[in-house]
């Protein structure tokens, strides 16, 4: 069956035109796929548009834009507890021993959670680094979001309760493709001081054995980069580089927050792409990334929420507002940040970061049909104006937050309409997540 969404403001997003907007403009999928965009005119002319088994739905009043991709995420069950410390403490006070107590049950009742709160949302495509991830699968497969599965894998001692280069090596057997390829796994590495260097080589051989990408979190903290220069004599992305983990142009790296231009220069040489997670970042007190600097250099950068814990929520129009604020803010400058970029980056851009640019990120035909709606009807989107004036772009970047979107699909199946989740009841979700937290916070008290 097809489906017409006719009337909207249409964003595609497409690489080559980027600040096309089709206002009023329609976009036909069929099955899994786009099959056209255009304006209402064309699309109302196509006989593709036609016949009893279209299902035409009004998008008048209604932003029409690729769905949103979270290129730096890990299911979790701290929220509103983890807070009030710096990046290392706050890891060994609070992450490190709930990771300790977590259970394969508490760790699917978190994907539940999180995965369903980012479909809400409007993200259809979320690379979440986690544990216990066949659980995290079944939680994708059945709510029908786009997810790239990364296990923890942490050796150093007294990290080892993290996952393992064979508990990974087990769930690529298993996922490296499912549910249609929707459901994929890659390779990860917790952090530089948590991996030993046998860690990196047997991950890299791994990511390249099962043609994979990489992703490890790098240079988030000023204090972070001291102590690589102490302990290896490098910065930590030339420690990474000199481990094997950038070769090959597979590896994916949060944060990137103190980097200076010989890391950046290393970063684009070595086709390694970049996510970027500016709430957590600001709440960790950890600094601000270099994008403008990232971007001149040509790395590609996608969007992060990272945890639910160190957000507090994983509304990437929010992270969207904040990705550009802060860019005027540290820049002093207020023409950065501007919001075509800023789309971009949460859409064809956190596409290209997971590999994905070829298939989702954009409205094209032929590309998957991973689309969203937002709602512009309201007060903080008025006024809503066009040609020469158009100020779509900015009120999705401003104005809206995941609280507007209406309407997901992902692969042309229709997983939230009116703001509801068509795929699993949210009310369950909660009544099971509400449990799990409880039963892993008691589990890590009777660790300490």
């Amino acid at each position: 069956m097809g489906t017409l969404l006719r009337g909207g403001v249409v964003l595609p997003m497409a690489p080559e035109r980027r600040r096309r907007l089709l206002q009023p403009g329609s976009v036909l999928f069929d099955g899994v796929e786009i099959v056209a965009v255009g304006t209402v005119e064309e699309l109302d002319a196509d006989p593709r548009a036609a016949g009893p088994d279209v299902e035409v739905i009004d998008a008048t009043g209604f932003a029409v834009l690729p769905g949103l991709h979270n290129c730096h995420l890990h299911s979790g069950l701290l929220r509103g507890t983890a807070e009030g410390l710096a990046l290392f403490d706050w890891l060994q006070t609070y992450v490190d021993p709930a990771h300790r107590a977590l259970t394969p049950e508490i760790a699917e009742a978190a994907s539940w959670l999180c995965y369903a709160e980012a479909l809400r949302s409007g993200t259809t495509s979320v690379m979440d680094m986690w544990r216990f991830l066949d659980g995290s699968a079944r939680v994708a497969g059945e709510l029908g979001i786009r997810a790239t599965l990364v296990p923890y894998v942490a050796d150093e001692t007294g990290y080892d309760y993290f996952e393992s280069i064979d508990s990974t090596r087990a769930l690529l057997a298993k996922h490296r493709e499912s549910y249609d390829g929707r459901v994929r796994s890659w390779v990860g590495l917790e952090h530089l001081f948590y991996c030993t260097e046998r860690a990196f080589a047997d991950a890299s051989a791994l990511a390249a054995e099962y043609d994979t990408g990489l992703h490890v979190h790098s240079s988030e903290s000023r204090w972070e980069v001291e102590e690589s220069l102490r302990r290896y004599g490098h910065r930590p992305l030339a420690e990474i580089a000199r481990r094997g983990a950038l070769d090959g142009g597979r590896a994916v790296v949060a944060h990137c927050v103190w980097l200076d231009d010989a890391e950046i220069d290393l970063l684009a040489a070595t086709g390694t792409r970049v996510a970027h997670c500016p709430a957590s970042n600001m709440k960790l007190a950890s600094g601000p990334a270099p994008v403008p600097k990232l971007w001149a250099a040509g790395v590609t950068v996608g969007i992060g929420s990272d945890g639910e814990k160190e957000n507090n929520n994983l509304d990437i129009l929010e992270e969207a507002k904040i990705a550009s604020l802060l860019q005027k803010l540290v820049g002093l400058d207020p023409t950065a940040g501007d919001p075509w970029d800023i789309l971009a980056m949460a859409t064809i851009e956190g596409a290209r970061c997971l590999g994905l640019g070829e298939l989702t990120g954009s409205l094209e035909p032929g590309k998957r049909a991973d689309v969203i709606m937002v709602d512009l009807r309201k007060l903080h989107t008025t006024p809503l104006l066009s040609g020469a004036d158009a100020n779509v772009a900015a009120h999705l970047v401003f104005s809206s937050s995941g609280q507007d979107v209406d309407s997901v699909w992902a692969a042309g199946r229709r997983l939230l309409a009116g703001g509801r989740l068509l795929t699993a009841d949210e009310a369950a979700i909660r009544s099971r997540a509400q449990a799990a937290a409880e039963e892993l916070f008691a589990r890590r008290a009777a660790l300490t």
